[in-house]
C-alpha cells in the first residue's frame, strides 16, 4: 500500500453485488491524485486500495466488473474500511470478506457503510447494539434481519465513532465529506465538496425524505435567506426573523423550510454556526470567547454544550486534536 500519514490508510471492501455508484464515491473523495489517470482535485492524505477475496475482480449489481488493486490483505492495514452498497441477498455467504471486515475492527480500524453496506456491517455483527442507518427502502429488512440494531431511518448518516453508516447514494457523499471534515478540517472538506459540485455539509441528523426539493417555482426558493443567514451568524436570528427576510409567516416559513432542505430552521442554524466554529478554531488562535461570539452562540459555554452535543468534544480539545494531526 502507498505510503500516507497515520491514520489515513484506506481500503473500499469490494463485495459481489457492490454498487457501482457507492465504490465510485468513496475513491472520488478518498482515492489518490497520484493515479494513472490525474485529477486537479483537491489533494489530500489518503492511501487507498480497493480490496477483493482473493484480488478477484468483482461484479457489481449492475454487471459491470470491477478489478481490486489488492486482496483482503490490505484490510488488515487500514485505519479506514469503506464498504459500499450490496446486494443484501449475497452479502451473508461472503465469509472471508466478512471475516476481514470483522477482524480490522476489532484491530481498532474505523468501518464505515454506504447505503446498503450495512448489511455487511450487520453480517459481521458490528451494529448490534448500535445505532445504524441505510437505504430507506431497505430500513425495515436491516430492522427485521438483525433486531439487535436500532436502525434509525430517520437521518443521512450515523457517526457511531468507530462505526459509521450512511443511507442511500448521496448520502454516502455527505459521510465521506464527514469523514474528510473530521480528519482534516471544514476547509478541506469544503474545497472537495466544491471539486465535486456537492453541497459542502449537510448534517447526518437531516431528513432521508425531502417533501419538496425543488420548489415549484424557483422564484420561491428560500436559498437567498440561507445565503443571508450565513452572513449574519454571529448576529441574535431566529424564525420570525428569516421568516421577515423571506417575507413569509413563521409558520409558513417554517413548513417550507423544512419542505426544502429536510430540516428545520433551528436545527439548520445549529449546525452552521458549529461548521463555522469548528473552521474558526482550525484556522485562527481567537478566544474561545471570540469563537463563540462570531459563530452566533453568544457565550463560551453555550458554544461548549452544542459543539459537544455535535462533536463529543470540546472546542479547546477539538483545537489541540486538530492542530496535533
Amino acid at each position: 500500500m502507498a505510503s500516507s500519514a497515520p491514520g489515513r490508510r484506506v481500503v473500499v471492501l469490494l463485495m459481489e453485488g457492490s454498487v457501482l455508484f457507492d465504490v465510485g464515491t468513496a475513491t472520488t473523495v478518498f482515492g489518490s491524485v497520484e493515479a494513472p489517470i490525474v485529477s486537479a482535485r483537491p489533494r489530500l492524505g489518503y492511501a487507498l486500495e480497493l480490496a477483493a477475496a482473493g484480488g478477484r475482480p468483482v461484479r457489481t449489481s449492475m454487471g459491470v466488473e470491477v478489478a481490486p488493486t489488492a486482496d483482503l490483505r490490505a484490510v488488515e492495514g487500514a485505519d479506514l474500511v469503506v464498504v459500499g452498497g450490496a446486494v443484501p441477498d449475497v452479502v451473508g455467504g461472503q465469509h472471508e470478506a466478512l471475516e476481514a471486515l470483522s477482524a480490522a475492527h476489532a484491530r481498532g480500524a474505523r468501518v464505515m457503510s454506504i447505503c446498503t453496506g450495512a448489511f455487511a456491517l450487520a453480517h459481521a455483527g458490528l451494529l448490534d447494539g448500535r445505532r445504524a442507518t441505510t437505504h430507506w427502502g431497505y430500513c425495515g429488512r436491516l430492522a427485521e434481519e438483525f433486531p439487535e440494531v436500532d436502525v434509525d431511518p430517520d437521518v443521512l448518516y450515523v457517526d457511531d465513532g468507530d462505526v459509521l453508516t450512511s443511507a442511500g447514494l448521496a448520502a454516502g457523499m455527505d459521510l465521506c465529506l464527514h469523514v474528510v471534515r473530521g480528519d482534516f478540517g471544514a476547509d478541506a472538506a469544503t474545497a472537495v465538496a466544491r471539486w465535486n459540485v456537492v453541497a459542502p455539509h449537510r448534517d447526518g441528523g437531516q431528513a432521508q425524505f425531502i417533501a419538496a426539493p425543488v420548489p415549484v417555482d424557483a422564484g420561491d426558493s428560500l436559498a437567498p435567506t440561507r445565503a443571508w443567514a450565513l452572513e449574519h451568524l454571529d448576529e441574535p436570528l431566529d424564525v420570525e426573523l428569516l421568516a421577515r427576510h423571506a417575507h413569509m409567516s413563521p409558520r409558513t416559513f417554517a413548513r417550507r423550510f423544512v419542505a426544502e432542505t429536510g430540516e428545520s430552521p433551528k436545527r439548520w442554524l445549529t449546525a452552521q454556526r458549529i461548521h463555522h466554529a469548528r473552521r474558526l478554531l482550525e484556522t485562527t488562535d481567537l478566544p474561545i470567547e471570540t469563537v463563540a461570539t462570531r459563530s452566533g452562540f453568544g457565550s463560551a459555554a453555550a458554544l461548549r454544550t452544542h459543539f459537544h452535543r455535535a462533536t463529543s468534544t470540546r472546542p479547546t480539545t477539538y483545537r489541540r486534536t486538530f492542530r496535533a494531526a
